[in-house]
């Protein structure tokens, strides 16, 4: 392998080094998003849950002593409404809403940093590819040349080029599991509703945070393969 070739070899390998890192830091905005659409999905079932809390119990003999001796404007209006606040119950629905509409919004973020993700993967598979020409191109010179040293120096070149391509397949697996995350996410919020059961709710949360798609043992693994 000449010098020309050696220098190409090694500015692929940087370059399949630095979208590697520029992949995994995309990662973690991931998580990161992760972690945010979590906190407004809880915020979105606390808040429907506030919305249709059971008014009083009227027939508890105790909660109906407590109405008939207190015979007050403010009781009466507070009973007449149902035994909500109206304007509590206005505030949840803003939140709700905004809890809502703040999910529609985390999804399109992290839809637009998977295309980043897929990007960073095929900028990296092009990368594979022209290290594997490189090397076949120097595995014909070398069984044509039939020489010890020369097959010493096509090992290292094909360790070289495995440890690229171990970043190919690394990044194409997270990818997988992000996109199926991504999925799980969209279908999530996408069928929020003002009627959703407490326990779909409660399911819901228990998804998100559980992240069943995602290998944290390859996600560690992936970690470790920054250099």
């Amino acid at each position: 392998m000449d010098c020309e070739e050696k220098k190409t070899l090694s500015e692929l390998s940087h370059k399949a080094s630095q979208i590697f890192s520029n992949f995994m830091t995309r990662v973690t905005k991931f998580e990161e998003l992760v972690a945010i659409g979590s906190r407004l999905l809880v915020g979105f079932h606390h808040e429907l849950d506030s919305l249709r809390r059971p008014p009083l119990y009227k027939m508890s003999k105790v909660v109906e002593g407590i109405i008939e001796a207190n015979q007050s404007e403010r009781m009466k209006a507070y009973v007449d409404a149902g035994c909500k606040h109206v304007h509590v119950a206005v505030q949840n629905m803003s939140k709700l809403l905004a809890y809502q509409q703040g999910l529609r919004d985390h999804l399109g973020k992290v839809k637009a940093l998977l295309d980043e993700l897929e990007c960073l993967m095929e900028g990296v598979v092009d990368v594979v590819s022209a290290v594997n020409k490189i090397i076949s191109q120097f595995d014909l010179l070398v069984h044509e040349a039939d020489c010890f040293e020369k097959q010493g120096e096509a090992e290292t070149s094909r360790l070289q080029c495995q440890k690229i391509s171990d970043y190919a397949v690394m990044m194409r697996i997270i990818y997988s599991m992000f996109k199926l995350d991504c999925s799980m996410q969209e279908k999530i919020i996408l069928s929020l509703k003002e009627n959703s059961p407490p326990d779909e709710l409660e399911s819901y949360c228990l998804m998100w945070d559980l992240r069943p798609f995602v290998n944290e043992g390859i996600m560690h693994q992936a970690w470790r393969f920054i250099p």
